[in-house]
């Protein structure tokens, strides 16, 4: 915990960056938890349930790769704040929702809510870099996981009790404050998001040069070997995450036999395990290097989680998945701070948006395709045998990356995404 202190308190900047996802973030879970328990309330539709998260999730598998572009021409801070101020807004028409009848209204906001979000996320992770130093860019990276655990934890709670008291109108109300706190902190920060003109690939303003910036930004995703290695992490973990989304309530309810209680505390367990190994990330972060954090986490996450769906076989009981989730809080924000390190380490600031977007976009298309697999394979296989496949891709995964890296791919890498940014500067 004191190399986290000490790193906020050295970089001001920094500390309303992060400040301001906390508030946004959790502002965010009061949200989607208080719309998941209000409609289900007003339609006892599980369907109803389900197309209330899926309204959520589909603008980042469509917008993704495009808002990175736009991370990339506008300057980033304004960026940030004009989305907060876009986010709060487009969530005034959930004041008109009373009843069954008005479920479309919430979800046309949480698509609106999804698609500004996209402009917004790329813009904040290509961000931090220049916020701190770069041998201190990993524990900023695990920090922010740490913010996002946090914000869950707070966010999930305080949902549930305001959607109980005060309805979609008291969790709309209390997300548009969360945003504009957040845009007001993003309003004092002193470093510039300005992007330089002689640093953009195409002239603004067209939807040809639009269109070629985007190609570039995947272009340089599939062909530096490095971010083509993370993305297919993505991809492959993607798969995983997108199964347990699917098949977490019937493991706990039909395989442990846990209660709702039960459930709600696996939860909160993942989101207490993430803000332990966030305060271990940031101390760690001084001593090993991302592309070590990623491999050893995410071997680690697949070993951990195989051990929380396969013990069941021997024994059934909640306890022990509550403390498996625990634990594997430390290797997943281990995993995602490398991750994220590397691929600011990897592209170069004018394309940091695009890499981000499209990473985000293909972890998008394999969980939807994850959680397509979960749901149709849990009936003829069992729900242990499909949701052990989560565990299975982060061992893989993290093997296929560590032998990747063993090879000397990772500095030949660097030297040429150095090389490239350098000839891009150079261009006229």
């Amino acid at each position: 915990m004191r190399t986290a202190w000490r790193l906020l308190a050295g970089h001001r900047d920094l500390r309303l960056v992060l400040s301001a996802a906390l508030i946004s973030q959790s502002g965010d879970w009061i949200l989607i938890t208080g719309l998941l328990y209000r409609v289900y309330a007003l339609t006892g539709s599980t369907v109803a349930s389900a197309l209330t998260m899926l309204s959520s999730f589909l603008p980042q598998v469509l917008l993704g790769p495009l808002a990175g572009v736009f991370a990339d021409r506008w300057d980033r801070k304004l960026t940030m704040i004009l989305a907060d101020f876009l986010l709060a807004a487009g969530l005034l028409p959930l004041l008109a929702v009373h009843g069954r009848g008005q479920i479309w209204i919430v979800l046309a906001v949480l698509i609106w809510e999804g698609a500004v979000q996209q402009f917004f996320s790329p813009a904040q992770l290509a961000m931090i870099p220049r916020l701190i130093p770069e041998d201190q860019l990993l524990g900023a990276n695990a920090l922010s996981g740490q913010v996002t655990d946090l914000s869950r934890l707070a966010g999930s709670a305080l949902g549930g009790i305001i959607a109980a008291t005060s309805g979609i109108t008291g969790v709309a109300l209390a997300d548009a404050a969360s945003f504009l706190a957040s845009a007001a902190l993003l309003a004092l920060i002193r470093t510039s998001g300005a992007i330089k003109r002689n640093e953009q690939l195409a002239p603004p303003g067209r939807i040809a040069a639009i269109g070629r910036d985007l190609a570039d930004g995947l272009r340089l995703a599939a062909r530096d070997g490095m971010l083509r290695a993370l993305m297919i992490f993505g991809l492959v973990t993607g798969v995983g995450e997108g199964v347990v989304a699917t098949l977490v309530a019937p493991f706990v309810r039909h395989v442990l036999h846990g209660s709702s209680q039960e459930f709600g505390l696996f939860l909160a367990a993942q989101a207490i395990g993430g803000i332990t190994g966030g305060a271990f990330a940031v101390w760690i972060g001084q001593r090993a290097t991302a592309a070590r954090l990623l491999t050893c986490g995410a071997v680690a996450v697949g070993v951990i989680d195989l051990a929380i769906f396969l013990y069941p076989l021997g024994y059934v009981a909640a306890w022990p998945a509550v403390l498996g989730i625990v634990l594997v809080g430390l290797p997943v924000a281990l995993t995602m701070a490398g991750l994220m390190t590397l691929c600011q380490q990897n592209a170069p600031d004018t394309h940091l948006g695009r890499v981000f977007g499209a990473y985000a976009a293909t972890q998008a298309i394999a969980m939807l395709a994850g959680a397509l697999a979960g749901g149709l394979l849990a009936r003829p296989f069992g729900v242990i045998a499909v949701i052990s496949a989560q565990g299975a891709a982060y061992l893989i995964a993290g093997l296929a990356m560590a032998a990747w890296l063993r090879g000397g791919q990772a500095g030949a890498t660097r030297e040429e995404t150095r090389m490239a940014a350098k000839q891009r500067e150079a261009a006229p």
